[in-house]
């Protein structure tokens, strides 16, 4: 638990850097987050890349602080999430992230993995973990839609508007 924390503040922590190292103290580029964020977290669950393969597939994706932070805590939770139960015993597979527009003021964020799967009993929006429930909430606070597919591959994919300022550049 104490490294689940741990995660989300680094993941805040990382989006405040990215916005600082940008010239645009405005905006954050997702892209750059997700590139430091991502071994940043395979690193702290001691995942080593033979065994589960990550990529992120992103274009250009300038997001305001308002909505960067709720966004990397989303990518920190299902990442975190896939890493913890998608691969038992040590099984092998891979994570997905995927950023992209979707129009000129609407983003889709996904994370799918090749894992195990969800339960279809398992009722997400009932769940008693922290990690779901920030999902949903962050989700909310994003003005954004969830939607889930358990299995073949797992998929949680977010879309949700963001302002003309936080666009393209």
């Amino acid at each position: 638990m104490m490294q689940e924390s741990q995660n989300r503040i680094r993941s805040m922590a990382l989006i405040h850097e990215t916005l600082y190292k940008s010239k645009d103290f405005a905006r954050v580029d997702f892209r750059s987050f997700l590139d430091m964020l991502v071994p940043t977290l395979i690193s702290s669950y001691a995942v080593g890349n033979e065994r589960i393969a990550v990529s992120i597939n992103s274009g250009e994706v300038l997001l305001p602080i308002n909505a960067a932070i709720p966004c990397g805590l989303v990518v920190n939770e299902l990442i975190s999430n896939a890493l913890k139960h998608a691969f038992p015993r040590d099984t092998k597979g891979g994570i997905a992230i995927e950023l992209s527009h979707d129009g000129p003021a609407t983003v889709i964020l996904s994370v799918s993995d090749s894992g195990v799967g969800i339960s279809e009993t398992f009722d997400i929006t009932r769940t008693a973990t922290l990690g779901l429930q920030l999902v949903t909430m962050l989700t909310g606070q994003l003005a954004g839609e969830l939607t889930i597919r358990r299995s073949h591959p797992t998929r949680f994919a977010i879309r949700f508007p963001i302002p003309e300022e936080g666009g393209r550049s």
